[in-house]
């Protein structure tokens, strides 16, 4: 058994072990702990994945609700989507009296957004800005002031 600089045996000075002996106990700890460590950084890569694809869907969700406003073709409104989303994004187009709605879904990529079937959706919906659109209510505002006019005349 050694002695320490104070002539103490080393084996009193740590505690009853020598410090050889804590090597193993660290190494254990290690090989249990970096397990954990390393599924932790895997969830938090996949959840910025994840926000980082919703990012890219909404952008697209947006600007093929404006594409659609203008009164741009389904096809040139896909292919807006695809750009600003990516290649993976799909997009459904719904039209409702002047209002158009553009749905964007896609599955969140990499290592683990392959093997978790997460797939994440944006929503933007606008008013046609097209006068085929605006029509309707433009006849019903023209049939409003008519019924004003016409109420002047009578004095009512």
């Amino acid at each position: 058994m050694g002695r320490g600089s104070r002539g103490i045996p080393t084996a009193v000075m740590s505690g009853g072990r020598n410090a050889d002996d804590s090597r193993g106990a660290v190494t254990a700890e290690f090989a249990v702990v970096l397990p954990a460590v390393v599924a932790l950084l895997a969830m938090l890569l996949a959840g910025a994945a994840a926000g980082v694809t919703q990012l890219r869907i909404e952008e697209g969700a947006r600007a093929g609700a404006r594409a659609l406003a203008r009164g741009e073709d389904p096809a040139a409104v896909e292919r807006t989507v695809r750009t600003l989303a990516g290649g993976t994004a799909s997009a459904s187009i719904a039209a409702e009296g002047g209002w158009f709605s553009i749905t964007v879904t896609d599955r969140v990529g990499g290592p683990l957004g392959s093997s978790i079937p997460w797939t994440l959706t944006a929503r933007a919906s606008t008013r046609s800005e097209t006068a085929t659109a605006l029509q309707p209510a433009v006849l019903e505002v023209d049939v409003l002031q008519a019924g004003v006019a016409a109420d002047r005349e009578d004095g009512t």
